[in-house]
């Protein structure tokens, strides 16, 4: 594979968008401001689990007794399934610690698949609380002003079975940020019948490892993390999907794994997602990993440029990086030899690709954020739209090729997402 050396001098920069927005004239909470090159969006909560369950909210914002936001809530999936969740310490004893040396190198990670009895089982944060008051914190906003968001999967809950086990999906998120970053992705797959592991890429991520103080991202580069880095870690992912699979726990704590999870991992029908670095990562993985056989990039700027031939199934969804205005972006096409798609959001922004596309409109209902405010920070496109495409899409690229069910929407513009524009 030949590549050049990864920069993030294309990326816009979280602050510099943090700044754009508050210039609009309104401070907006939950880091909606914040970088462009990492999401920030918040995880969706409803008493029950489930945001189209009888008696659940159908607003995205909850509100408290007083008239005060309770919780902000993303919008839920639509899929028939309840959705789980359990977080994983994983230890790559391949690949040595940057910052301790003599030790292997740590990730936290998470495992969202299809549950049942969800009611029994706590919904999970959005972030551990003091991983979520580092991120406020780093996106510019005092680190206890909000109560740390909740998502729809259930802690530990015992898996749904199928007929026959399920693909699995592995997200990378992007640079400086979390892995909860694309929840209104993982949750849709996951409440139509996919399992989704997502992972921190320890030292360019805001993340806690049980009993360990909350790391945040090296913005000084001081532990460099490429694309390639972040292929590592989603490849080792799959390594330990592997020891799941094969009835072992590759938590190095041994906290206890949902009740049958290991026999509804199918390996034989594996995909893998990114936004921005990593959609970079996806590329490079879906290219090195014959586990991994179709791949979708969100944004992703394609540096290190690749110059190496892909035959697998791949999907490029772009705002910023397009093929037009991103020489790497377009280098990458040329190599895509299988089946290939390439989108174009008109009117969107990078982080349109995140949680934050589903938040905006509420939060800035409740803090008076104009409508300038708003179009700076997700762009023109409309965030209905937006959220809707973040559902859609995904679903129908990983169904046909992980689940061989054909999609109208990626055969050509759909009249239900005027802002989906394919470029040949």
């Amino acid at each position: 594979m030949t590549t050049t050396s990864f920069t993030s001098r294309r990326e816009p920069g979280r602050r510099t968008l943090l700044g754009a927005t508050l210039a609009a004239g309104a401070a907006v909470p939950l880091g909606l401001a914040s970088r462009a090159s990492a999401a920030t969006g918040s995880a969706a909560a409803t008493a029950t689990g489930r945001g189209t369950t009888a008696g659940a909210p159908t607003s995205p914002t909850a509100k408290a007794a007083t008239g005060a936001p309770a919780q902000l809530l993303i919008p839920p999936p639509t899929g028939p399934h309840r959705v789980g969740t359990v977080d994983l310490h994983l230890v790559d004893a391949s690949r040595p610690d940057p910052l301790n040396p003599g030790r292997p190198y740590p990730l936290m990670a998470s495992i969202w698949y299809p549950a049942r009895d969800a009611d029994r089982f706590p919904v999970a944060p959005w972030m551990p609380a003091g991983v979520f008051q580092a991120w406020l914190a780093g996106v510019g906003f005092p680190p206890t002003s909000l109560p740390v968001p909740a998502t729809v999967g259930h802690i530990g809950a015992p898996v749904r079975r199928g007929g026959r086990p399920r693909p699995v999906i592995v997200f990378s998120h992007g640079a400086h940020d979390h892995r909860s970053d694309t929840t209104t992705v993982v949750q849709q797959l996951v409440s139509h019948g996919y399992i989704v592991a997502t992972v921190d890429h320890t030292y360019d991520a805001y993340t806690q490892f049980p009993g360990g103080p909350v790391l945040s991202p090296d913005f000084t580069d001081r532990v460099p993390m490429s694309p390639s880095d972040f292929a590592a870690d989603a490849r080792f992912l799959l390594d330990a999907i592997e020891e799941i699979a094969a009835g072992r726990n590759p938590d190095v704590d041994r906290h206890p794994l949902p009740d049958g999870l290991p026999g509804a991992l199918d390996l034989d029908r594996i995909g893998m997602f990114g936004w921005s670095k990593g959609g970079t990562a996806t590329a490079l993985a879906t290219l090195a990993d014959d586990r991994i056989r179709a791949g979708l990039s969100f944004d992703g700027p394609m540096q290190p440029t690749i110059t190496t031939d892909l035959a697998k199934p791949f999907m490029m969804m772009s705002a910023v990086f397009t093929r037009s205005t991103d020489p790497d972006a377009q280098e990458f096409w040329t190599h895509l030899k299988g089946w290939r798609r390439y989108l174009q959001l008109n009117g969107a922004q990078h982080i349109s690709f995140s949680d934050s596309e589903g938040l905006i409109g509420p939060a800035a209902q409740l803090l008076g954020l104009d409508q300038a405010g708003v179009q700076s920070f997700i762009g023109t496109m409309d965030a209905g739209e937006g959220v809707r495409i973040q559902q859609a899409y995904p679903l129908a690229f990983f169904d046909l090729h992980l689940r061989h069910r054909p999609s109208p929407l990626l055969d050509g513009p759909s009249p239900s997402f005027p802002d989906v524009q394919f470029i040949a």
